[in-house]
């Protein structure tokens, strides 16, 4: 995206597409859905199962196949880990961007516990390729499920203590962000935004 910058406004904004083409539409048709699965995680590795699923779950729309509810619930739970694990990298590189390099480092603390996990249930790091069409590639490994639910006990009371607290009151966070971006709720619904963005502009709306 080719931007024009007025200070913190972005006064233009030229989309020029095209270099993130790389043909995965052909490269699918070609291997199949079981072969395409490693690609997916490409798309996107900071939430790679969100992207594996993408592709599963089509796949059994389309055969009318219905994963057993353990694959399901183990499925939302790793979508879940990519999710958290992708909101710390933004938060923690935004606020390195704007000078909070402390809290950067605190976000990386808590992913590599997530890593921990994907590579302890998949062999993998970052590219998991974990889903399959119909299920999952293995079942969970012993003690990983209560170490993840610590993990989620503990995390918000670190966010708050470690991150919320450093950033909310921080005079430089404040001055480069108050008032900057600001997207109206009318805005938001008609362009179509979802997430974090869309409930920023006030819309209350989560899908998961």
């Amino acid at each position: 995206i080719v931007l024009e910058l007025d200070g913190e406004v972005t006064v233009r904004a030229d989309p020029d597409i095209g270099y993130l083409h790389r043909g995965m539409e052909k490269i699918a048709e070609t291997y199949g859905f079981t072969k395409f699965i490693p690609y997916t995680d490409r798309r996107d590795y900071l939430a790679p199962v969100a992207n594996n699923l993408a592709v599963c779950a089509a796949a059994e729309r389309l055969m009318g196949i219905e994963p057993p509810p353990r694959a399901n619930a183990i499925r939302v739970v790793c979508a879940e880990l990519s999710r958290i694990s992708a909101h710390l990298l933004g938060l923690g590189a935004f606020a390195m961007d704007i000078g909070a390099m402390t809290v950067f480092l605190y976000c990386f603390r808590e992913r590599e516990a997530l890593y921990g996990f994907f590579e302890s249930l998949t062999g993998a790091r970052f590219t998991v390729s974990y889903p399959r069409v119909g299920g999952l590639s293995r079942d969970l490994p012993e003690g990983w499920a209560d170490a993840v639910l610590r993990y989620a006990r503990e995390l918000p009371g670190k966010v708050d203590r470690d991150i919320e607290r450093m950033l909310t009151r921080n005079p430089i966070w404040i001055r480069r962000l108050e008032g900057v971006g600001v997207i109206p709720r009318e805005v938001a619904i008609s362009y179509g935004l979802t997430g974090p963005n869309l409930r920023g502009s006030g819309v209350e709306w989560d899908l998961r």
